[in-house]
């Protein structure tokens, strides 16, 4: 195999296995446009980041964590509803990164690469990057396992218990903040929240535990990360694209399986 697609194959598996379990909470608690919000917030990152000759990924990274924590603060603020709040970030992030990336850079910067994703072109360094967030995730995730799930339960029972909801949320939505940033190279803006809901999504159809829907989502996340860039080197499709088709031909299958038995 090339370096390339063994690259390519490294970096996905890698978001994937730290997406089983962020993925899984966004769907316990309902969360899948924050999730959208985030990569939307993503592409104005990327605007600035060409404006400021800086590591695009790492400017969407902190373009995300910033989102994430306004949407934070205006969330505890209840001056609107989280899902009106949620669709206006998104749309007005999106339509300013779109028109920021298209007069800052018209000839440097090609739009698809970033909406769709370039997994191919992941480099060396795009991979430490994900490896180091990913570790970091799956630290958090590991560590604030009980009260997360907790707060996924019921979060008034969650706070009788003493558990610290506000901090703990914001942690939560930077973590999935930091591994939406990273995503964005493997899939794009406009298909990352795909790896994050649909395996976890795919595993709660045979899980009996939370810990196997997590488990489940980030083995069902690596298959479709092999399964898409094997149709992209046999069909010559886009990487990020089959990655997210293959995830949700696996989602059919898994409860159409389960629906059987």
């Amino acid at each position: 195999m090339d370096d390339f697609l063994l690259r390519a194959l490294a970096a996905g598996i890698g978001v994937a296995l730290a997406a089983g379990a962020v993925g899984s909470f966004l769907v316990w608690r309902r969360m899948a446009f924050f999730g959208d919000t985030l990569s939307h917030g993503a592409l104005l990152g990327i605007a600035f980041g060409l404006f400021l000759g800086i590591d695009l990924t790492l400017a969407a990274l902190a373009m995300c964590l910033l989102v994430a924590a306004g949407f934070a603060r205006l969330q505890g603020s209840r001056v609107l509803a989280s899902d009106t709040l949620l669709a206006v970030i998104a749309h007005g992030s999106l339509a300013l990164g779109i028109i920021a990336v298209a007069l800052l850079s018209p000839r440097r910067a090609s739009l698809e690469s970033y909406l769709f994703g370039d997994l191919l072109a992941v480099g060396p360094a795009d991979l430490q990057l994900i490896y180091g967030v990913g570790f970091l995730v799956a630290l958090i995730t590991a560590l604030c396992w009980r009260p997360w799930l907790s707060m996924a339960v019921d979060e008034e029972l969650a706070r009788i218990e003493g558990v610290d909801i506000d901090r703990l949320r914001l942690l939560q939505m930077l973590v999935t903040a930091a591994l939406i940033g990273v995503s964005m190279k493997v899939v794009g803006v406009l298909l990352v929240t795909a790896l994050l809901i649909i395996p976890p999504a795919a595993a709660r159809a045979f899980a009996r535990s939370p810990e196997q829907m997590a488990a489940g989502g980030a083995v069902i996340g690596c298959v479709s990360v092999v399964a898409g860039l094997w149709s992209s080197y046999a069909f010559d499709t886009p990487a990020g694209p089959s990655v997210a088709a293959a995830a949700c031909v696996l989602f059919v299958l898994a409860h159409a399986l389960a629906a059987r038995r």
